[in-house]
């Protein structure tokens, strides 16, 4: 089945292949669950539904972590300190990342994180960027299919564009 952001990539399929590539290379060598914690924490701040949903799924297939609370306040979730401060340097990446400092960077460093796992969690809110903001340029909506997840999930979820009709 042929997603909406597939659809939308249709007259220029090789941009989507870059994309693909660009994305898979960031995820590659990427805690998977850092990942999507980023990527989640950088699609609420773009208010893209359509990114917040698809990673928000991911996320719930793969971890157990109580998503909802997540996706509403990551700072009051019972996450770890590592993980509140990684979805707080994506968030920052979105709002300004040109006041981003070492400062902002060595409290993940302290943390246990490499420089290369800091450069990952600024790659994946970067590319976040790119993304949402050109389904949302376009006017891509989230897949119909998304509405079979759980209401208040979703309703959390739906930070911008609705979900399309059927």
């Amino acid at each position: 089945m042929t997603t909406n952001y597939e659809r939308a990539f249709a007259e220029r399929p090789e941009v989507l292949a870059a994309w693909v590539a660009l994305n898979s290379a960031i995820k590659a060598r990427m805690d998977l669950r850092r990942y999507e914690l980023a990527t989640l924490a950088a699609a609420r701040r773009l208010r893209s539904s359509y990114c917040c949903l698809a990673h928000g799924k991911v996320f719930l297939e793969h971890f157990d972590d109580p998503l909802i609370e997540i996706a509403r306040d990551h700072r009051s979730a019972n996450l770890s300190e590592l993980d509140v401060a990684v979805m707080d340097l994506a968030e920052r990446v979105v709002d300004d990342a040109t006041a981003i400092g070492d400062s902002d960077t060595q409290r993940l460093r302290e943390l246990g994180l490499s420089q290369t796992d800091v450069m990952d969690v600024v790659l994946a809110a970067a590319a976040r960027c790119f993304f949402s903001k050109t389904l949302d340029a376009l006017g891509v909506l989230p897949d119909a299919g998304f509405r079979e997840l759980e209401p208040e999930l979703r309703d959390v979820l739906v930070v911008g564009r609705p979900i399309a009709g059927e």
